[in-house]
């Protein structure tokens, strides 16, 4: 199974979010599957059940309102986010299935860093001393996904604090800085990609 990997630097959060709704309207059942490597300027995304009622104070941060699964989030440099632009039918994954592929990408990514990581079935995603470092959310149409994932490296945390992260009001988030791991988010971000590759394999 062979994927293409771009490396789109520091992009605007909708820029992206157009482009991957795009591709997979237009995608055909011989379009290659992609994954999208990119950091976001500042943004709050609320997905499609999301609740306004979790935005407490997002000052001048923009929010999205966005077509993912999940509640509210934020994006924001230093932070590694990887979208993956997959047939699940010709994968022969399901929903389920391909989150948990996203999950184990980013244990296995920061086990290469000593971080011992879990998911929790209850709220997806992935915890480190039950603080969030690592969030998930996709949006599965025509048997295409896209979205993805963002693992938290070296950023700034403090947005955090004035949303209720995935709609869980006192939820802590954490990131490998740390724990005293220094990584260009790049880097970072190929790093999980190639997680999802071999376990796709």
């Amino acid at each position: 199974m062979s994927f293409i990997v771009h490396q789109l630097g520091i992009q605007s959060y909708e820029k992206v979010w157009r482009d991957m709704q795009q591709f997979t309207q237009t995608r055909t059942p011989e379009t290659p599957d992609e994954i999208w490597l990119v950091e976001h300027f500042p943004v709050y995304t609320l997905g499609l059940n999301g609740k306004r009622e979790h935005l407490l104070n997002t000052g001048d941060i923009p929010v999205v309102q966005t077509d993912r699964g999940g509640q509210v989030t934020y994006h924001g440099k230093g932070q590694a986010i990887v979208y993956i632009l997959f047939d699940l039918k010709r994968l022969k994954l399901n929903s389920q299935q391909i989150v948990t592929v996203l999950e184990n990408a980013m244990i296995q990514t920061l086990a290469d860093y000593h971080i011992h990581a879990d998911a929790r079935a209850d709220a997806r995603g992935v915890y480190v001393e039950n603080k969030k470092i690592g969030s998930i959310g996709l949006r599965i149409k025509q048997n295409g996904c896209y979205h993805g994932l963002s693992l938290n490296n070296d950023m700034d945390l403090t947005p955090f604090d004035f949303i209720n992260p995935c709609g869980y009001s006192n939820l802590k988030m954490t990131q490998l800085a740390d724990f005293d791991v220094k990584v260009e988010t790049a880097e970072l971000a190929q790093q999980i990609a190639s997680k999802i590759t071999q376990e796709l394999a």
